[in-house]
């Protein structure tokens, strides 16, 4: 899970600098919000792979932010609060908490909980069949590509299956070359459509469809190769 996002909301600054810090250190990229707005700006902005959530938030409290990012999404959730009665436990897991950890903690403890979590919900579940690079999601359950928008939203682009199963293939390794035999091998069902003049053509629609999409320079020519995606 090296490199996964963790958004940290936690309006005490000392405690969310705690937690970035040992999380750095175990690999995690990191983000903080100070309060319940910013977390749910961040969320849609950002679309991070993981939330620790303080309850007892400015602005916009824990439970309302949690509820928001469960109208929305399925991104996991853990709880860090003061609030350590087995009521406060028991509402957030049946609003959508993954876990729940009560202060004061042992950091190291938060940070195998992030593992333990992403371990079983990108393990076996839809965030295994999401690859993300920068601004695009390519969707291995539903066959699709999008671009993440600013506002946060998003942008289905319009690809066939063939098409899609090359973005996939690339997605997979960006910043690997492929020839085009390597293309062909992975991503065409049937010999009548495996010749090597197929692949020029079905990069370069991939690549208008992207530019059309406003997400140029995502796949370049390797000359004397093929092609790679640029991560």
């Amino acid at each position: 899970m090296s490199g996964a996002l963790v958004l940290v909301v936690e309006d005490e600054g000392m405690i969310a600098d705690t937690l970035e810090s040992y999380l750095a250190r175990a690999g995690y990229r990191t983000v903080a919000a100070r309060d319940g707005e910013i977390a749910l700006q961040l969320h849609r902005a950002l679309r991070p792979d993981i939330v620790l959530l303080d309850l007892r938030l400015p602005k916009t409290d824990g439970h309302t932010v949690l509820a928001q990012i469960r109208a929305v999404s399925d991104t996991p959730v853990i709880i860090v609060s003061a609030l350590g009665e087995d009521l406060e436990k028991l509402t957030a897991l049946k609003c959508g908490a993954d876990d729940y950890v009560v202060k004061p903690f042992n950091t190291l403890e938060v940070v195998a909980r992030v593992d333990a979590v992403l371990r079983r919900t990108q393990g076996g579940g839809k965030a295994k069949d999401l690859i993300r690079i920068h601004d695009i999601e390519v969707d291995l359950q539903s066959y699709t590509v999008r671009r993440r928008l600013p506002d946060g939203g998003d942008r289905t682009l319009d690809l066939t299956l063939t098409e899609f199963r090359i973005v996939s293939h690339f997605a997979r390794a960006p910043r690997r070359a492929y020839t085009r035999a390597d293309i062909i091998d992975a991503c065409f069902s049937t010999e009548s459509d495996a010749m090597e003049r197929t692949v020029d053509s079905h990069m370069s629609n991939i690549r208008k469809k992207f530019d059309a999409a406003g997400l140029p320079d995502y796949f370049t020519s390797v000359r004397g190769v093929g092609y790679k995606m640029i991560a």
